[in-house]
């Protein structure tokens, strides 16, 4: 256990949200022990009600040199790399106010701390949506989403969420207010914040307040399986990526989650279309005819048949459910996504699931196995050489103090090195979790 810190916390307001950590949730608890190095807890859980009591926290937390970890609801405290010192894990669960809704410009903002699942709900009566799926959706915020860089399967449409931010505001490491962007979709060109703290981890500043380019509601949906054999599904997917095809959603599955879901025999692609019904019936024709030339079997599922298929495959993939899952994030080349994923169902007899987005090649895969470095090198070595990376999200402490969690050896490491002591000069802001 690290040593009690002064407690000057009395004199802010609402000092009730200043949570000692022998008092806060277990919920909270079991999220960190995964995630600090070492056998020390935090001091303190704080959840400031409103920006000013934040910025004084931080101002304070400065001047004493203590260490900070800034989160959500925290589903994705333990992503990413080990943290080497905790003094404060501070919330923004409770900046949660839709600050503007510009229907008519399609632009929400809103502060960190609102859930999706409570901005969807609020959007949803003018037919709006913000089009992401990330890992957790009933307790994920949208200041976590952005700093854990977790999009999911709309981005074969709408691209990631660093393309979907558009202006956002942030708490320094000295408790100053700093802004970038703006409400617009188009903005003066500039240092661009939003794309540098999207996938930050928490490491150069609090995301306080976000602005997000929105889009309509499709009027249909419609979701289309093909499986088969690996060379026709190569086939099959080069086809669409250079057609005029539309999807919203388009991602090689594993042969592991086609046979754990039941959706037929090898591996899948699975293409959903959100338009109005003709275009969806029009482009799903297309896509059969591609799939019956080259053999492979297609079934199409819509309504609450399909709603139920996505959040299955959400489930399976990226939710962790035993002690001994991993879940990675992994990016490789486009053509290459479907000799990765054979090589993960080779590697790991059918107990691993992946799923990769077919134009990026960005994807997650879990693993339900013990510990098996040799298999998690190989899958690194495997994703680099396809000109990719895999990062562990999950995982056991002790696997990640034997294999680093970001394995990053490209050239951008001095460059990153003096944007983190630019932003956090004295290394105070989640130590250890990323690169």
């Amino acid at each position: 256990m690290t040593s009690a810190i002064a407690s000057p916390f009395d004199s802010l307001p609402d000092s009730p949200n200043i949570i000692p950590w022998d008092r806060v949730d277990v919920s909270w608890t079991n999220r960190l022990e995964t995630t600090i190095s070492d056998n020390s807890s935090p001091n303190y859980l704080i959840t400031p009600p409103d920006l000013e009591t934040l910025c004084q926290i931080v101002e304070l937390a400065n001047h004493n040199q203590w260490s900070m970890v800034p989160c959500g609801n925290g589903s994705k405290l333990n992503w990413g790399g080990l943290i080497s010192q905790a003094n404060l894990v501070i919330s923004t669960q409770k900046l949660n106010r839709i600050i503007d809704h510009a229907v008519s410009d399609l632009t929400v903002t809103v502060e960190a701390g609102t859930k999706l699942t409570d901005l969807q709900a609020i959007l949803q009566p003018h037919k709006q949506f913000l089009p992401i799926d990330p890992a957790y959706p009933e307790s994920a915020t949208i200041g976590g989403i952005m700093a854990t860089g977790d999009t999911g399967n709309w981005r074969q449409r709408y691209g990631g969420i660093r393309d979907l931010v558009l202006g956002m505001s942030l708490v320094r490491w000295d408790g100053k207010i700093a802004k970038a962007g703006g409400k617009v979709v188009k903005n003066v060109a500039g240092y661009d914040l939003m794309k540098l703290f999207t996938g930050s981890y928490g490491t150069l500043g609090i995301i306080t307040e976000i602005t997000l380019r929105l889009y309509p509601i499709p009027e249909a949906s419609g979701t289309l399986v093909m499986t088969g054999t690996e060379n026709a599904l190569k086939i099959a997917a080069q086809t669409l990526i250079k057609s005029g095809l539309q999807p919203t959603a388009a991602d090689i599955l594993s042969a592991s989650v086609v046979k754990t879901l039941d959706l037929g025999e090898g591996m899948g692609l699975i293409v959903r279309f959100q338009s109005i019904p003709e275009s969806i019936k029009e482009q799903s024709t297309q896509i059969k005819v591609i799939a019956e030339e080259l053999g492979l079997k297609t079934t199409f599922y819509q309504n609450e048949i399909e709603l139920n298929l996505w959040h299955k495959l959400q489930s399976l993939i990226r939710v962790s459910n035993t002690n001994i899952t991993i879940n990675c994030k992994i990016g490789v080349k486009s053509n290459q996504v479907v000799n990765l994923l054979a090589k993960l169902d080779e590697l790991t007899k059918n107990q691993g699931w992946g799923m990769i987005n077919l134009s990026s090649g960005v994807g997650h895969i879990k693993l339900d196995l013990e510990p098996n470095l040799g298999i998690l090198k190989q899958l690194r070595s495997l994703s680099q050489e396809c000109g990719g990376f895999l990062t562990i999200l999950e995982a056991k402490k002790t696997i990640k103090k034997q294999f680093e969690p970001w394995g990053y050896q490209g050239n951008a490491l001095a460059m990153m090195q003096k944007i983190k002591t630019q932003f956090d000069p004295h290394n105070l802001l989640s130590l250890g979790r990323f690169l």
